[in-house]
């Protein structure tokens, strides 16, 4: 197709000229041997050829519409300067075509389209003035149609060479080699062969100011012989390597082909606009100097690829990765250390030894803005406040707060990232969280650090973090994916577990250990009263004015309904309640309700926890252990009876080798106390709940008293617990987990506790309550534990 490149530039509304016929003086007629020209800046019409064309300027769009209204010829002639707006005669070659307006369509924003057929060719004789466009008086050129032997063997030799190049030519219409076939004047042949030949404007001008047929024919066969002399040899290359291309390299053809479509048609734009932005993001990043030095080399790689490539995208990823993350600390917020008291104290009760931990961690920090992060790890129970203590932490500093849950995560990945060679990679959680915190200043949270799994096929995770939870390396640490180093010793990281045991030596090396064991009853109701009323009166849409619950219906819960260390039970406890009152201001019932303790039974049914430990230890041969276990301290029955037998000891109970061990010391020592004979009995130790797993170093001291309160027939005290460990010398020995065992005894109502005296030290952790409501009785040796919880035992019983 060819194309007008008088298009709209701007100059219409300068030299705009009346239309023909309008108002106004006017317009002379045209001389019948004159044609209305129109200048072309970049296509050439010959006679024969049917071609679309667009006007812009003000002279040309009048020449149009005067040539239809009078219904004359248009002579069409082409620029010297394609640049050049305003013409004149010498801007202008002499010889033209002269051509019919077949379509005139008026197009938006000043074009107008034309559609024209071009008839003969004429030379300009004279230019005449006195109109608003072009007009020349001309000689037309009578076209040669004289058929002699040289110019029909000129004339078939042409019909051939388009054939063939037709046939070259990847993309060529059907009709168009029928059209050619059809053709039996050699001048129209040769002037529609021109037409469709790729070179330049000047050669087809030279062509077109060719009169002569013969000279004419030579100079198309000589131009479409050299076109067919290229399309043959990109024929062969193409034919040649085409089997050599595989699947990508077609693909990375097609891609790049597409690319420069789309270049073609603007739509590229989008695409260079993505590319700045992502430079400018690299360079306005804040990244160290070998990090940024790499980043513009993947920069210049990813300029350099396909729109559409696989690789590219991933690059692309990499870099917006890169560009994203918060390299510069920034300015940290100054510190009121009065202001972080505050907010702890706001969102939690009691936790004095946690929140003063707290506090001199902000006091260091404001003090020594450089200095080292620790890494704080929270261990207890469940329900007792880890998570929200890590929330308030980061409200009182005015970080931003990120929490990673490594519960279950068992692959290296998920810590240090995945390798770029990998389809689908992304960096690790920890890289994820500090750009979703967009700052290196946050508290990062690792929740259930003691679940994480312990290595396998996908690499130890465990081992993954020791670099990050170190403070003398973090400040470099390499994610897979980034495969840069990234500063992490501005991170504020902390560490939640339930227990201890399962977190590698190492990896607990490198963090400090803060215990937080679970609360007291009053503790509870100090709780529920502040935080978890008013939090489930919000989420059961309840007026705070109208429904109200009673301090002692409170209590109620936490001593009848719930068991636990923490609050978590108490909270739901407590929603169920509320859920109640809500469903009668629902139907309109009643508006304002007051929830008392002798509401509770018909809301949550009967009492799920009673004071069992007098009835259990009413009899001889039962003893009132305290456990420690992952969700909080518990009370532990150890039962023994004998039987008629062999002097066999029998254990049940699902019980580990440690306490197994610790039972077989308990009867070895209970001999050396007792006069009677065992060979004629075989003695059996139960500890209930057998379909739970049992194991510690801490039940000597149980098993011993329920043998001799066996043996003596004297029943152990029903208000008494105790923990320790013996040995054969009839030592108690230490234990651990003394805050756990002694907060559980007060759950279960028990009055006094029995301690090993190297565990005195340890009453320090145990809350103010607990030490006034408790009595605690301190072991040297296992006498001291019978003369207390079961009394002098008679001389006649006591060995030798």
């Amino acid at each position: 197709m060819n194309h007008d490149v008088l298009a709209n530039d701007g100059n219409q509304a300068r030299s705009a000229a009346p239309a023909p016929g309008g108002r106004g003086a006017a317009m002379k007629p045209i001389p019948e041997d004159a044609l209305i020209l129109i200048p072309m800046r970049n296509s050439v019409l010959f006679p024969g050829v049917i071609s679309p064309l667009t006007v812009g300027r003000a002279m040309s769009v009048a020449a149009a519409q005067e040539a239809v209204r009078a219904e004359k010829k248009i002579g069409f002639l082409l620029q010297k300067d394609a640049q050049k707006s305003d013409v004149s005669p010498e801007d202008l070659h002499w010889v033209g075509t002269a051509g019919t307006v077949v379509r005139y369509i008026t197009g938006g924003e000043g074009a107008h389209h034309l559609v024209v057929q071009g008839q003969g060719r004429f030379r300009a004789l004279e230019f005449l003035p006195g109109w608003p466009f072009l007009v020349a008086r001309v000689a037309m050129v009578a076209a040669d149609e004289a058929m002699t032997p040289e110019i029909e063997a000129r004339f078939l030799q042409l019909k051939e060479q388009a054939a063939e190049a037709i046939g070259l030519l990847p993309n060529a219409p059907d009709e168009l080699g029928a059209v050619m076939q059809g053709i039996t004047s050699p001048s129209i042949l040769a002037d529609m062969v021109a037409n469709l030949l790729d070179v330049k404007n000047e050669q087809k001008q030279e062509l077109l100011e060719t009169f002569d047929l013969r000279r004419r024919l030579d100079s198309v066969l000589a131009l479409l012989g050299e076109r067919v002399g290229v399309l043959r040899m990109s024929k062969e290359i193409g034919d040649r390597t085409k089997k050599e291309f595989d699947e990508r390299q077609r693909e990375h053809v097609l891609r790049e082909q597409m690319r420069q479509i789309q270049k073609e048609l603007g739509e590229g734009e989008d695409t260079a606009a993505e590319l700045d932005e992502l430079k400018k993001a690299i360079d306005e990043a804040g990244m160290p100097e070998d990090t940024q030095k790499h980043a513009r080399k993947e920069f210049k790689r990813l300029s350099r690829m396909g729109e559409g490539s696989a690789e590219g995208s991933m690059l692309r990823t990499y870099l917006e990765w890169l560009s994203e993350l918060p390299w510069n600390s920034g300015d940290e917020k100054e510190i009121d250390v009065k202001e972080a008291r505050r907010i702890l104290d706001e969102d939690h009760f009691g936790l004095d030894k946690i929140k003063r931990r707290i506090l001199e961690h902000l006091a260091v920090r404001k003090l020594n803005p450089n200095g080292k992060s620790p890494i704080l790890c929270f261990v207890g129970p469940p329900g007792v406040g880890k998570t929200s203590l890590g929330q308030s932490i980061a409200r009182a500093t005015g970080r931003k707060f990120q929490r990673i849950s490594l519960g279950g995560v068992h692959d290296e990945a998920e810590i240090r990232g995945h390798r770029r060679t990998y389809i689908g990679a992304m960096p690790g959680n920890v890289i994820q969280a500090v750009r979703r915190a967009e700052s290196r200043q946050a508290v990062l949270m690792f929740d259930e650090i003691d679940k994480l799994g312990m290595g396998g096929f996908h690499g130890d995770p465990s081992s993954a973090l020791l670099e990050v939870l170190d403070p003398e390396q973090n400040n470099a640490f390499r994610d897979h994916y980034l495969g840069v180093p990234f500063d992490l010793s501005r991170v504020l990281f902390i560490a939640t577990a339930n227990m201890l045991d399962t977190i590698p030596g190492p990896l607990r090396d490198r963090m400090e250990i803060i215990q937080l064991p679970g609360y007291t009853t009053e503790e509870k109701v100090e709780i529920a009263n502040r935080y978890l009323v008013k939090r489930q009166l919000e989420a059961n849409g309840l007026d705070f004015n109208k429904v109200k619950i009673t301090t002692e219906a409170v209590r109620a819960i936490i001593e009848d309904y719930t068991r636990e260390a923490g609050v978590r039970t108490l909270e739901r406890e407590i929603g169920a309640v509320l859920r109640n009152a809500a469903m009668k201001v629902a139907e309109g019932a009643s508006q304002e309700i007051l929830i008392e303790a002798k509401d509770l039974h018909a809301i949550l049914g009967s009492r799920k926890f009673e004071n069992e430990t007098a009835q259990r230890t009413a009899v001889p041969g039962v003893a009132t252990g305290l456990a420690w276990t992952p969700v909080g301290g518990d009370i532990l029955f150890i039962e023994a009876s004998k039987v008629p037998g062999s002097g066999k000891l029998i254990l049940t109970g699902q019980l580990g080798d440690v306490m197994k061990e610790s039972a077989q010391a308990a009867l070895t020592l209970s001999r050396s106390f007792i006069f009677d004979s065992l060979d004629k009995f075989d003695l059996h130790i139960h500890v209930p709940a057998g379909a739970t797993p049992k194991d510690g170093p801490s039940a000597g001291v149980a098993m011993f008293l329920a043998l001799i309160s066996l043996l003596s027939n004297k029943p152990v005290r029903a208000d008494v617990a105790m923990t320790g460990e013996i040995s054969l010398r009839g030592l108690v020995l230490p234990i651990g987990g003394v805050k756990e065992k002694t907060l559980a005894a007060l759950r279960a109502g028990i009055r006094t506790v029995m301690l090993p005296r190297r565990n005195e030290k340890d009453l320090e952790d145990v809350p103010a309550e607990a030490r006034a409501k408790l009595e605690f009785v301190f072991l040297d040796r296992v006498e001291d534990a019978i003369r207390t919880a079961i009394g002098e035992l008679p001389s006649d019983r006591m060995a030798a």
